[in-house]
This record gives C-alpha cells, sequence and structure tokens, in this order.
C-alpha cells in the first residue's frame, strides 16, 4: 500500500478558552484528491495552519514523505513542499502573471533579474498545466478564476508534494470551475497530494477521492467519497440530520397566501429609474415591509452593482430612491446607515471585519459610527450589545474578547451580520451572506432573515444559490448584462424556471411564470406597520425584536 505524504497524528491546539483540535489524526496520499469537511469551527482551518506552520501544535506528530517535522513557519512548510492557494488571492494585480508566479525566486543574470528567464520558466509551469495565458500580460487583466491558476502554478515552481486549494470555486462560474477542476485532475495524476476545502457539496463530490469528517474539534473520521452518501456526510459533519433548511423553506412561505395583489406588504423603498453609468442600467423596484427580495443572476449581471447603490456604497447617476415615503439621495454609506439601511458586503474580508479588532469592536463599530467618534458608546453598553449578539446568533467561540481573525468564516460572518444588525436597520441588504461557510451556519443565517423579515424588516437577498434564493425570498429579482429583466413573485417557482430567465429571458414552462413579466408593485392592502427602530440621542436599540406581523 502507497505510504501518506501527510500523517498527522493525535494533534491537539487550545487557544485561551478554547480547545481548536483535541487528539485529531489526518492524512493525505500522493495522487489522491482529499477533503477536510465539517461546520465553520470544525477545526478545518486550524488544522490547516498546523499543516502549513502557522500554528504550533500542543501535543502530536507530524510527518511529511516519512519524515518528521516542527514548522517554525510556513516558509518552512513550503520547503517542505507544503503549498497553499487561499480564497482570497495573494498576488499583486499590478505585476505581470510571470513576475507573480516567480516572486522571490527570480532568475537572475549578472547580479539583475533575467526577464526573458523568467517568462520562459512561467510558460513552461503554464505550459505544464495545459493554460494558454501570456506570462507577460499584466495579472490584474485577468479574470479571478485565471489569477486562481496562476496561483497554483507559482504553488507548484516549488515542487509541491501537497497541494491546499481553500475555497478556491467560491467565486467561480460552472465554466471556470471545470477548468479549475481539469488542473487538479492534471496535478494528481502527476502524483500532488491535493487538499480541496469547500464547502460545495456538488463540487466535493465530483472532484475527491476521500473525505476527512471533523466536529467540535474532534476527528469524526476518514471515508472513500464514493463510499459516503450525502445525507451521511452531512450527518457526520453535524452530528444530526439537518432538516432545517426545509423547514424554514417551509415556515418562510407557509403565510404568503397566493401572491394577490391584496396580500401584498406596505411600500417601504421605491427605485425609479435609479442607476449608475457603466455600473447598472436604470431599474425601478419596489421593496415592502417585511419583505425578502431575492436578485439572482449569473456573475457580473449587475446583482451586486445593484445593491450596492441601494445600500450607498456608490453613488446613483439617475433615477430617484424613495424612502419611508421620503426621498433620499444616499451619496455615502453613512447617510444610508442614517436612513437605517444597512448593507453587508460579499467581500467580508475586504470590506466587512476589521481583522485586527475583537468581536465586540466589530459588532459595535457601525452603531459608533452612527453616534459619531464624539459621543463614545459606554463600555458597559458595548458589553452587552456584544454579549446579546453572541447569545442571539450564536457566535463561537462566545468571547468578545477574541480577536475577530480567529474565528471561523461562519462566525465572521454572524460577527458581521450583528454589526447591522446593531443600527436597528430598516432595510438590510446582504450580499452572498453564506458563500463559503458550512451547512449548519447557512442555517442559522438563513433563519435569521427568515425571523427579521417575519418581524417586519426589510431585506434584499443575493445568493448563487438558487436553491437558497427560492427558499428565502417572496419575490424574485432577475438581472441579465447589468440590467434587471424580470420581478416575480416567488409563487410556484422553480430552479429550472429561474435558470430560463437567467439565461434568455423565458421561463420554463412547468414553472408556470409568464415570459419577462413586468415589476411587481410591493404596495397592496394595509398591514401593521413596523415601529421605527432608529435609536434616539441617547438610548441604543436592543438587539433584536421579537414581535410583528407577517403578510
Amino acid at each position: 500500500m502507497t505510504e501518506p505524504v501527510v500523517e498527522m497524528s493525535a494533534i491537539s491546539i487550545s487557544f485561551p478558552g478554547v480547545k481548536a483540535l483535541d487528539d485529531v489524526s489526518f492524512r493525505m496520499f500522493p495522487g489522491e484528491v482529499h477533503s477536510l469537511m465539517g461546520e465553520n469551527g470544525a477545526g478545518k482551518s486550524t488544522l490547516i495552519k498546523a499543516l502549513t506552520g502557522v500554528y504550533q501544535i500542543d501535543s502530536g506528530t507530524i510527518v511529511v514523505d516519512g519524515q518528521p517535522v516542527s514548522f517554525t513557519g510556513p516558509a518552512a512548510a513550503q520547503a517542505a513542499g507544503i503549498a497553499t492557494v487561499y480564497q482570497e488571492v495573494n498576488l499583486l494585480p499590478n505585476l505581470s502573471v510571470a513576475e507573480n508566479i516567480l516572486l522571490g525566486r527570480e532568475p537572475r543574470r549578472f547580479g539583475s533579474i533575467d526577464g526573458r528567464a523568467m517568462r520562459r520558466r512561467a510558460a513552461e509551469l503554464l505550459d505544464g498545466l495545459n493554460l494558454d495565458i501570456d506570462p507577460g500580460s499584466l495579472l490584474g487583466s485577468h479574470s479571478l478564476a485565471i489569477q486562481q491558476l496562476v496561483a497554483i502554478a507559482r504553488a507548484i515552481n516549488v515542487d509541491a508534494k501537497v497541494l491546499i486549494l481553500d475555497e478556491p470555486t467560491s467565486s467561480l462560474d460552472a465554466d471556470e470551475v471545470a477548468e479549475l477542476f481539469r488542473v487538479i485532475r492534471s496535478l494528481r495524476d502527476s502524483g500532488v497530494a491535493i487538499l480541496f476545502v469547500s464547502h460545495f457539496l456538488d463540487q466535493i463530490y465530483e472532484i475527491t477521492d476521500r473525505l476527512t469528517v471533523l466536529r467540535n474539534g474532534r476527528l469524526v473520521g476518514e471515508y472513500l467519497t464514493e463510499e459516503l452518501l450525502r445525507i451521511d456526510l452531512v450527518q457526520k459533519m453535524i452530528g444530526k440530520e439537518l432538516t432545517v433548511l426545509d423547514e424554514i423553506g417551509r415556515k418562510a412561505h407557509s403565510a404568503d397566501g397566493d401572491g394577490a395583489a391584496a396580500d401584498r406588504p406596505a411600500e417601504y423603498a421605491r427605485a425609479e429609474g435609479l442607476g449608475r453609468k457603466g455600473a447598472i442600467e436604470p431599474f425601478d423596484l419596489v421593496i415592502g415591509e417585511g419583505e425578502v427580495i431575492g436578485l439572482a443572476g449569473l456573475l457580473g449581471s449587475g446583482r451586486t452593482e445593484l445593491a450596492r447603490i441601494l445600500g450607498g456604497i456608490d453613488r446613483a447617476d439617475s433615477g430617484t430612491l424613495t424612502v419611508g415615503g421620503a426621498g433620499s439621495k444616499l451619496r455615502t454609506p453613512r447617510q444610508a446607515i442614517s436612513r437605517r439601511i444597512a448593507y453587508s458586503s460579499e467581500d467580508r474580508r475586504g470590506e466587512g471585519i476589521i481583522d485586527e479588532l475583537t468581536v465586540r469592536d466589530n459588532i459595535v463599530l457601525a452603531l459608533q459610527a452612527d453616534r459619531g467618534w464624539f459621543r463614545p458608546i459606554p463600555k458597559k453598553r458595548q458589553e452587552e450589545l456584544a454579549q446579546s449578539y453572541i447569545q442571539a446568533l450564536n457566535i463561537r467561540p462566545a468571547n468578545p474578547d477574541a480577536l475577530v481573525r480567529n474565528l471561523s468564516g461562519g462566525n465572521q460572518q454572524k460577527v458581521l451580520l450583528a454589526r447591522w444588525l446593531a443600527i436597528a436597520p430598516r432595510l438590510l441588504i446582504l450580499d452572498e451572506p453564506t458563500r463559503g461557510i458550512d451547512i449548519g451556519a447557512k442555517a442559522e443565517i438563513q433563519k435569521l432573515v427568515y425571523t427579521l423579515a417575519e418581524n417586519g424588516m426589510s431585506v434584499v437577498f443575493i445568493s448563487a444559490e438558487l436553491e437558497e434564493v427560492l427558499r428565502l425570498a417572496h419575490r424574485v429579482v432577475v438581472l441579465r448584462d447589468r440590467r434587471l429583466v424580470a420581478d416575480i413573485e416567488n409563487d410556484g417557482l422553480t430552479v429550472d424556471a429561474l435558470l430560463a430567465l437567467i439565461a434568455d429571458g423565458s421561463v420554463a414552462e412547468e414553472g408556470g411564470v409568464p415570459d419577462a413579466p413586468a415589476a411587481v408593485s410591493g404596495s397592496g392592502a394595509a398591514r401593521a406597520s413596523v415601529a421605527d427602530t432608529r435609536p434616539d440621542a441617547d438610548t441604543d436599540p436592543a438587539p433584536l425584536e421579537t414581535s410583528g406581523d407577517r403578510r
């Protein structure tokens, strides 16, 4: 039997107040694609950081290629043949493809960098992956998918025995995923051991040969992918049967009625001819109180551009926006916050959480900005807010003093949601809030969206997963080529019908939805209005409202 290229035995790591790994063993074999599975907080990232020298282990052993190792940092792990390509591509877009591939290892001639030799070596690495990319082209001129493939070429330039891919497909479309998988299979066939980290189960079952499942910092087991049913994998990850997503979908639509105009909620916001040149064509959109509007479309369709205008991140150069019956010119995010509109970016690392701050500091950040920096929130109130949201959103570890960078992706997303909920928004805009997080955390966030809408908050929800959009949305807005092409009630709408709309504007007949429907008015019969929850001069909002009427 082939010996493992990596064998980690009885690994334990503790942080203040939490045992991240408890007697975990893990192995990888040459020429195999392996996936590490588990909910956010299960210990996956900690195990990877132990293998790559980011964290020092408290106990246990690590053997690479038959030799015991004790890495002092990522450079030592890389020297031993362990390379990592992270979800956020860690390259320099202002340099060429060749410069990025050989950065720090440039060939030299007479003491200077030999540009010709560098481009030749980069071309060899790219050719070895069957990638037709000009080594002299600027990296920033290429798509994110190409940049990730360049990062892989850089990784294998160190003669990698082990390649770790951290959520490499989270921002890719189907064709780009297919190209990445072709490269992964090529590397696997050449004998490289590949650790593929993803929360997309379809991709896990398509590309991986073996799975290791962690739960609460402990090893559940190692399995051949083809021998483990998906439902069994989910149950092993969460420790119980997962029916909560189906329950959320049933609850979210059980009281929606038949979609008749009389059932529609009172209007809260209205966009008329709102647009931004080069970003999104002018669009009309009505958002009702307590209504979840799902935005669907391919990458580049204009979903995020529409959301950023509504959230005051980008300034519209045409049209009008009416919020709560009053016209609004949102020139800055702060103006949007003052109107109780909160926007949560899809880029939670670059535009969301502040790595260097604690969980508490991240939660109170928007509220403090809204109050003004000359009126600091008292420490006691900060503690109350942080503790209440940690409990309400099940943020783990439940330590307000923990640095947010040490939290899992799902828990970082919950901290970001807590920040915006702390300002008591009337309109919450969520751009890919469940991307790259595990099933359990995804269910909690979806349940939260349902609960917020049930209590009168309007929500604009963006997700690349159409099942998720259909599960939560009362109405679905479809975008294509940066233009709003359909606005339809989610009444019997199917994934196939939605796909047809996204593709060319037609609708599969079984969906029962008219072709190219006109925008639906969000106004309708009278309903109980939601009390304005804007904080006054001296009082901050309660963490979560628990009362309200559902349409």
